[in-house]
């Protein structure tokens, strides 16, 4: 399964409820609605508190007065559920979604030795924009697929990981 903003943080959240799916891929997932919370939309400035009590997440209050709610949403208190291996999507220049959410989900993740990979496109917002980025995240995402779904050999960038220092110069996009 696959989804993106609110879909990435429905994805976020099953995964940490259920183990029906082989493998999943979140893009810009909200992880932690209480770190969330205090922030504010980068691109407008305006505070996020209003997407959590009424819009969006329709939570109904404030932190301080639903704060078992905000939690029980929260797919990074549940982190040590999961078992679903996951491919996490997140850049440097969302205004939507705070980047560092996909940060905690995915430290928690290695943290607890879960499956899991972050992909960040630098200077990309939201949703991606340039074509080669575009193209490029294509070809992560049918490599994660095709490994968990159609038991085909694992990329390096997923075997083997691509360090920040060789990011635009190694894909690792070859197979071992």
């Amino acid at each position: 399964m696959q989804g993106h903003s609110w879909g990435g943080y429905q994805i976020a959240y099953l995964v940490t409820k259920t183990n029906i799916f082989k493998c999943a891929e979140a893009g810009a997932p909200v992880s932690n609605m209480t770190s969330a919370y205090g922030g504010i939309r980068w691109r407008t400035g305006l505070s996020r508190m209003f997407q959590y009590e009424h819009s969006q997440s329709r939570i109904g209050g404030t932190l301080w007065n639903n704060k078992a709610r905000y939690i029980e949403n929260s797919p990074l208190f549940f982190v040590d559920k999961i078992e679903t291996p996951l491919l996490i999507l997140h850049n440097d220049e969302d205004g939507a979604v705070p980047w560092y959410q996909g940060i905690e989900f995915f430290v928690a993740m290695r943290r607890l030795k879960k499956p899991v990979w972050l992909l960040n496109y630098n200077g990309e917002k939201h949703g991606l924009q340039q074509r080669q980025n575009k193209t490029d995240f294509a070809i992560r995402l049918y490599q994660f697929f095709d490994y968990y779904l159609k038991d085909t050999p694992a990329p390096k960038w997923m075997s083997e990981g691509i360090p920040a220092t060789e990011k635009g110069v190694n894909t690792g996009l070859e197979f071992e």
